[in-house]
């Protein structure tokens, strides 16, 4: 905690950003430092996603990748992955998001796919509603993820 309280302006909204491509949620962060705890940042950074409009969202959407298969997984997997993405980004106009920590790799591929076919019955604003809560625990995981490293936020989902 103490490297992310002391760092320049610039370096912590940059790893921030790493974390979710929001500006709105970056500097909303930022903003309440100092934070006496792990836990105290982290609520403050569940707090400013929940706060995120669509726009925001948006804008972090934008930078998400798309999630990764583990290596090794067969071939027909990609190809039913693929297609699946295709018509998700068809039907919603952005990428597909997924907080998968904790899984896995054998159970990846699986969540994967039956999330995306469950989500895509799913109406606009229902999805914009999950996808919020997906960018929101994504954050949190690579937030995690970057204290302990003390680097940036960037992470696979």
């Amino acid at each position: 905690m103490e490297h992310f309280n002391a760092a320049s302006e610039e370096d912590l909204h940059q790893a921030l950003l790493s974390c979710l491509r929001s500006l709105r949620w970056a500097r909303r962060v930022a903003d309440h430092r100092p934070y006496p705890d792990v836990d105290a940042l982290l609520a403050a950074a569940d707090e400013a996603a929940y706060d995120l409009a669509w726009p925001d969202l948006t804008e972090a959407l934008a930078a998400e990748p798309l999630p990764t298969l583990p290596p090794g997984t067969y071939s027909a997997a990609h190809t039913a992955l693929s297609a699946a993405h295709a018509a998700y980004e068809a039907r919603f106009g952005h990428v597909f998001v997924i907080c998968l920590d904790g899984l896995s790799p054998s159970e990846t591929l699986d969540r994967l796919l039956a999330a995306i076919r469950s989500r895509l019955t799913n109406d606009p604003e229902e999805e914009r509603a999950v996808v919020a809560d997906e960018l929101r625990r994504l954050a949190g995981v690579r937030l995690v993820s970057a204290l302990r490293g003390a680097g940036n936020c960037a992470s696979n989902h």
